[in-house]
């Protein structure tokens, strides 16, 4: 499902945050395309808990962006509930707001991590090399 260099198809990333300016900030960064070889990314945005978890059952995303500081429900709990719970869980990028919450992240079973402010060109990177990593499954080591 992931799209690789020999497999260029759409790839459905799910961006979570309460916050709309949040939401929208991630996909400025990263456009329409994380990386040349990657197809390119349909955005499924998601408000609330239900959403995501609605979303991440259907088994048609491919890589899920949680904003960490989220309300009422963080990104990082439902990171960590979501790798224990769904056995084929997408790889999960957590947003943060400050570096040294990496360890929450780390913590939390995420496959990657964005630190805000957004920068666009490591945003785009690490979303890269996280499908790049998922797809070859190779394992993540925290």
């Amino acid at each position: 499902m992931i799209g690789t260099p020999a497999n260029s198809t759409n790839l459905s990333i799910l961006v979570y945050s309460q916050l709309a300016e949040v939401r929208s900030s991630v996909r400025t960064a990263v456009g329409r395309r994380a990386a040349g070889g990657l197809g390119r990314i349909d955005w499924v945005e998601c408000a609330n808990y239900s959403q995501v978890k609605d979303q991440l059952d259907s088994g048609d995303i491919d890589l899920a962006i949680f904003d960490g500081d989220a309300q009422p429900t963080g990104g990082i709990g439902l990171c960590r509930q979501f790798k224990n719970e769904i056995t084929d869980c997408p790889p999960i990028v957590v947003l943060i707001l400050r570096e040294v919450d990496r360890w929450l992240a780390s913590w939390s079973l995420a496959d990657g991590v964005i630190v805000r402010p957004i920068d666009p060109v490591a945003a785009s990177a690490t979303i890269a090399e996280t499908l790049r990593a998922h797809a070859a499954a190779i394992p993540v080591i925290r």
